[in-house]
């Protein structure tokens, strides 16, 4: 195991292994939107140079992506054959089971799934393409953009909120009418029972 000199490469995108199950596809749409915009307005150059994903390098030599899902995602979507990645740790020498539970440890993998319930490390999917769509992970990362509360570096704080929520909004709820889900979770989200997730902004000021 050793920790290399921070290089940035290129690598096939659809390479690029995942580190969690699920992600939220309402985000994934969002990020497309903004690459977009972004490509749009910058130079290509200058655009991948501000988009460098973090990876350890696995068994076999293999890119796991410990960060930026959502956006690796979009930008498949969008077709983009390579992406800029740095290499966080080289822990190409373990094997799969001793890996995951190094990545376990440091918080750098997330094996929930859809429904916010763990699962065996083979449950994370081998491609970028493959990962599942939790609605409420969407609805956290909408929250958050909508000011309900600040974005943190705490790993993985966005599927904390996705779970706060799950517990009390019901699906068909969030099926039926995103945006209403929206001002509930709004309101969730104010409250004190709220006050144990990061970027927690406190309740709503008395009228």
């Amino acid at each position: 195991m050793s920790n290399p000199v921070v290089v940035l490469s290129s690598v096939q995108l659809e390479d690029l292994r995942p580190t969690q199950i699920a992600l939220g596809m309402r985000e994934v749409a969002e990020k497309r939107r903004q690459w977009r915009k972004e490509l749009k307005d910058d130079d290509p150059a200058e655009f991948f140079s501000r988009h460098v994903f973090p990876t350890v390098l696995g068994p076999k030599k293999r890119h796991y992506l410990i960060d930026h899902h959502h956006l690796a995602r979009a930008m498949l979507e969008e077709k983009v054959k390579k992406a800029m990645v740095s290499v966080v740790l080289d822990l190409s020498d373990l094997g799969d089971y001793s890996f995951w539970v190094f990545l376990d440890d440091r918080s750098w993998c997330h094996p929930y799934d859809k429904d916010g319930r763990r699962q065996d490390f083979s449950a994370i999917p081998k491609s970028l393409a493959k990962m599942e769509d939790d609605d409420y992970r969407s609805l956290a990362g909408e929250l958050r953009r909508a000011g309900g509360f600040a974005k943190q570096q705490t790993p993985f704080g966005e599927f904390l909120w996705a779970d706060f929520l799950r517990n009390r909004i019901k699906p068909r709820e969030l099926e039926r009418d995103f945006a209403d889900a929206l001002v509930l979770a709004m309101t969730l989200a104010r409250s004190d029972g709220a006050d144990y997730l990061p970027g927690w902004c406190g309740p709503d000021p008395p009228k």
